[in-house]
């Protein structure tokens, strides 16, 4: 520890009475009288040695005023007036006034208007009803040293306002019994401010052709939707916010007559659009007759109601990523995008999409099997590929496997289950074609088989198979009997019936030579042997050549 300073005035040459207080910093103060400029000599000392400080000024320049105190206000709708009081013995001060915003944005504004007793400043370019926190501090005009400490911070908030800007307002529009049903929704758009307390919503609708008396009703805060009913005109309808001071102005939309034709919207073909992390990216083409596009979708599509979000764009827009906390990946969400001119909305294109696709959540169930001996054909034509699924259905895989083996089927690609086992995979690319037959099989086999749909996600993993046994071929079974039976029973037959099969289907020729007619007595005429007529009984003798009978 050190030893207090002396403290010397080379001015008065006097030591100074000076009492010292230490704690992050030591000080010293004492009571100046009339001197206005001191020439001070501080003097540290121990056994050691000796350090000597020295320092001139006026007084009347190290001026560090007490801080600013008694605070207050007076307020419009757009500036605050604030009042302070200060102990000013005749020294004109600078002020400066730190103003936090409800954002928590920090602003400076400095002032030096200072009367005899208090000080002021007008704060200008407030929003209305908001709540600000304001403190002050001050220093010397003249010849500044330092600021003083912060007076208390005072909350103060402005006065009511009519509401600024427009809601942001939409519809869904459902046929009803001799009319429609107009769903009506609104939220504060960006540049919507309440200014003031006590928020109400008035809702008028009014036919455009008659000039019939308008309908309207009041809503309290915390409603932002409402139905109504209308006949088949147009009508006009119009929806202001109001509070404890006056109404905003009127945001509108006309619902243009019933044309009749429902059929409209449905005739639009839904396209199919892609999820990223960041949202559901929507793309149309743009008309330049629109003056801004809406997009509404649901949060909830499952839901009654649904929850309806819309999003307003510019003219010169074509695209959109649309995002939302209430996005979730295997919700397939749908997208309508109209083109607003002079508050008319009109239908331009359809969307579906989902965050990110998912596998099916159900395999499709195979409801009938016509088996032959070589093919079998699977149906199942009940499986849904709507919303109800978690990603487009894109198409089916079917897979078979005969059980004692892998297969290798003509006209399939392999596919390797986590066991090694070998399936034979086909595909079928049309998600409406819901039924397959496998050909190429082997008669009297057993198989396994299973249909799994696929999407964007992918599949689920293979589990459960069906199983079928083909059955016998009846056509080989009948050309077995026509090559081999048949055949075996007419040789068995001809064996057996040899010698009657023979001289039915190859009789024996018989020689004269052999012949019983010529046993008889020789008598030769050269070679051959001649028969008498006396040796038999002929039936009947005919001679064609006379010459020979002559002989004879």
């Amino acid at each position: 520890s050190f030893p207090p300073p002396s403290f010397f005035d080379r001015f008065s040459k006097k030591m100074i009475p000076c009492t010292v207080s230490c704690s992050e910093q030591c000080s010293c103060s004492w009571d100046i009288g009339q001197q206005r400029i001191y020439n001070i000599t501080v003097t540290v000392e121990n056994p050691l040695g000796k350090k000597i400080a020295m320092d001139v000024f006026d007084v009347t320049h190290r001026i560090y005023p007490a801080a600013p105190f008694q605070l207050w206000e007076e307020c419009t709708d757009t500036e605050i007036r604030l009042y302070w009081k200060h102990q000013n013995k005749g020294i004109a001060l600078f002020c400066q006034t730190e103003v936090v915003h409800p954002d928590g944005r920090v602003e400076l504004r400095n002032s030096s208007d200072a009367h005899i007793h208090y000080a002021s400043i007008t704060l200008h370019g407030l929003q209305p009803y908001t709540e600000y926190k304001a403190r002050v501090h001050c220093g010397a005009a003249k010849h500044f040293w330092r600021w003083s400490e912060w007076s208390e911070t005072q909350t103060i908030r402005t006065k009511e306002a009519s509401p600024s800007g427009k809601l942001d307002i939409w519809r869904e529009i459902t046929p009803a019994l001799g009319g429609r049903n107009v769903t009506l929704f609104w939220k504060h758009a960006p540049s919507f401010r309440a200014n003031g307390r006590n928020i109400s919503y008035e809702v008028t609708w009014e036919k455009i052709e008659d000039g019939s008396k308008p309908e309207s009703i009041s809503f309290s805060s915390v409603y932002n939707s409402t139905r109504i009913s209308i006949d088949k005109d147009s009508y006009r309808i119009t929806v202001k916010a109001k509070n404890n001071v006056n109404y905003s102005l009127p945001s509108v939309l006309i619902i243009p007559r019933a044309t009749g034709n429902s059929s409209s919207s449905e005739e639009l073909k839904e396209e199919q659009v892609n999820g990223t992390d960041d949202g559901i990216f929507i793309s149309w083409e743009p008309r330049h007759i629109y003056d801004v596009y809406v997009i509404d979708w649901c949060n909830f599509p499952t839901l009654q109601p649904c929850d309806l979000q819309w999003k307003r764009l510019g003219p010169n827009t074509s695209s959109a990523l649309i995002n939302s906390a209430a996005f979730v990946p295997g919700v397939r969400y749908n997208f309508h995008i109209y083109g607003s001119a002079a508050n008319r909305a009109f239908l331009l294109e359809k969307k579906t999409g989902y965050l990110r696709e998912l596998p099916p959540l159900l395999d499709p169930v195979v409801e009938k099997v016509e088996l032959t001996s070589s093919a079998v054909t699977l149906s199942w034509d009940s499986y849904p590929t709507d919303e109800s699924q978690s990603g487009f259905i894109r198409g089916y895989h079917v897979y078979v496997s005969p059980i004692q083996e892998d297969c290798s089927l003509k006209g399939s690609k392999k596919h390797v289950l986590p066991d090694d086992s070998v399936l034979c995979k086909y595909t079928v690319e049309n998600p409406e074609e819901k039924r397959y037959t496998v050909r190429h099989l082997l008669p009297n086999t057993k198989y396994k088989l299973v249909v799994k749909a696929y999407t964007g996600g992918g599949e689920t993993p293979i589990v459960n198979f069906i199983y079928i046994d083909t059955p016998f071929d009846s056509n080989m079974l009948c050309l077995l009997v026509l090559l081999v039976i048949v055949p075996s029973v007419i040789a068995a037959l001809c064996h057996w019936k040899m010698k009657w099969v023979e001289e039915c289907c190859c009789p024996v020729i018989p020689t004269p030579n052999k012949s019983t007619v010529l046993s008889f007595k020789d008598f030769k005429m050269g070679s051959e042997k001649v028969l008498k007529i006396s040796d038999c009984i002929p039936d009947m003798l005919a001679v064609d050549n006379k010459v020979e009978a002559q002989k004879l």
